[in-house]
């Protein structure tokens, strides 16, 4: 089962990991359709390619050196024990023009993935994960936000 939750602002990374526990780490991270402007030639560089496949450690590390806007992207966690070449199997996952996130029942667009972050549009983020508690820690974190099936059903 997946849940979700939404957020009507576009938030930074940095709170958003905090908003889950800092669960970045964790995992691997393929980040895709990822339109940002950061600073840092170093970031850019990384995330301006058709994806990129880092460590929850890594990316920590990026957003930790700058904070910076998302206007696109989406941000797919994986276990630590899945092999890159595993995930190129799926297509990639897109936040521009996706239609599945507000779809029920809620799912994740890689099928490998445990977690999802969107930002869309810079006007929204989205939060889906395998794991209520993750949810659950958002929402309490944004008390505006709320449940995406809720949201879903309200339009």
């Amino acid at each position: 089962m997946v849940y979700g939750a939404i957020y009507e602002k576009n938030e930074y990374l940095i709170n958003i990991f905090e908003s889950i526990k800092n669960k970045q780490t964790k995992y691997n991270w393929l980040i895709t359709d990822c339109v940002c402007y950061p600073k840092s030639p170093k970031i850019e560089e990384k995330l301006n390619q058709e994806y990129c496949f880092i460590s929850g450690e890594e990316l920590t590390e990026f957003i930790s050196e700058e904070s910076f806007q998302l206007i696109w992207a989406v941000f797919s966690a994986f276990d630590k024990s899945i092999e890159l070449s595993d995930i190129l199997k799926y297509s990639l996952p897109y936040a521009d023009g996706y239609r599945g996130f507000w779809k029920k029942p809620l799912s994740i667009q890689h099928p490998l993935a445990q977690m999802e972050i969107v930002s869309w549009d810079s006007t929204l983020t989205l939060l889906f994960s395998k794991n209520k508690a993750d949810i659950d820690s958002f929402l309490k974190y944004y008390p505006k936000s709320e449940l995406l099936e809720s949201y879903i059903d309200g339009q």
